[in-house]
């Protein structure tokens, strides 16, 4: 039995591989060399999760997981690394952020800039107090 393919187009398409593959480790290594943006979240960023988790103006289930990270079940450290991800009140947490979350995405993709959607933040419940037709929380309905 003889091998189907003529031996000069197999040593080709071999060639043709392994320069791809040599493209592919050069690229890995100077992909490596680029610094990152962030080395990841400091201990000041989680200090000032907790400190928004237990404040008044966090939801319901923020302060639950804020309770269970103060009590030592886990940290916020656990959180951000997606450690404690299976954890249902992780989950429902994190649901509660969803609609804020939603609402800088859009703004952001209809051309916001991102320092002015993270400064701005979301309203206080029962809005600021200084207009009355303004709604309590940010809905997309509120436009």
């Amino acid at each position: 039995m003889t091998f189907p393919y003529d031996r000069a187009r197999l040593d080709g398409l071999v060639a043709d591989v392994e320069a791809r593959m040599a493209a592919v480790e050069r690229t890995a290594r100077e992909a490596s060399r680029v610094p990152l943006r962030s080395r990841g979240l400091t201990q000041a960023d989680f200090a000032e999760i907790s400190r928004f988790a237990n404040s008044p103006g966090a939801p319901r289930e923020l302060k639950e997981l804020a309770r269970r990270v103060d009590a030592g079940e886990m940290s916020w450290e656990d959180v951000a690394s997606g450690r404690a991800v299976d954890d249902e009140g992780v989950q429902r947490a994190l649901q509660a952020g969803v609609p804020d979350l939603q609402r800088a995405y859009t703004a952001i993709r209809e051309g916001d800039d991102p320092e002015d959607v993270v400064s701005a933040g979301s309203p206080r419940p029962g809005g600021r107090g200084d207009d009355d037709d303004e709604p309590g929380r940010f809905t997309e309905d509120a436009w």
